[in-house]
């Protein structure tokens, strides 16, 4: 069974830093590229940044972008995404995603794998 499991959501002001991780397992961790994609009430899952397999590439929206900041660790399975300067339009759920051959990072079709998701709120 493969399982993504997000966690480090919650509530934060704005301008504030929030940092989320990702615990993958029962997948080739090292071949997959990993990414965060992210929902809010009524609107479509939006691409916000991803990084492949060995860390020598990253994608993400223009919105985040000298923000946030996606990491991995393949030793410990587990990817990371650094949120800083958060904004209230920020707040979504957070799910996790892994997929290898990709052609389309930004695309959800893209993807094999979802974590169930993480609320990140930012007050104003």
């Amino acid at each position: 069974q493969v399982q993504l499991v997000e966690s480090g959501g919650g509530l934060v002001q704005a301008g504030g830093s929030m940092r989320l991780s990702c615990a993958a397992s029962g997948l080739p961790f090292s071949s997959y590229t990993m990414g965060w994609f992210r929902q809010a009430p009524g609107k479509e899952r939006e691409f916000v940044i991803a990084i492949n397999w060995n860390g020598g590439r990253t994608y993400y929206t223009d919105s985040v972008k000298n923000r946030f900041t996606i990491s991995r660790d393949n030793a410990k399975n587990t990817v990371y995404l650094q949120m800083n300067s958060l904004k209230p339009e920020d707040t979504a759920v957070y799910y996790c995603v892994a997929g290898r051959g990709i052609v389309g990072v930004t695309t959800v079709a893209s993807y094999n794998y979802w974590g169930q998701g993480t609320q990140v709120t930012v007050s104003s």
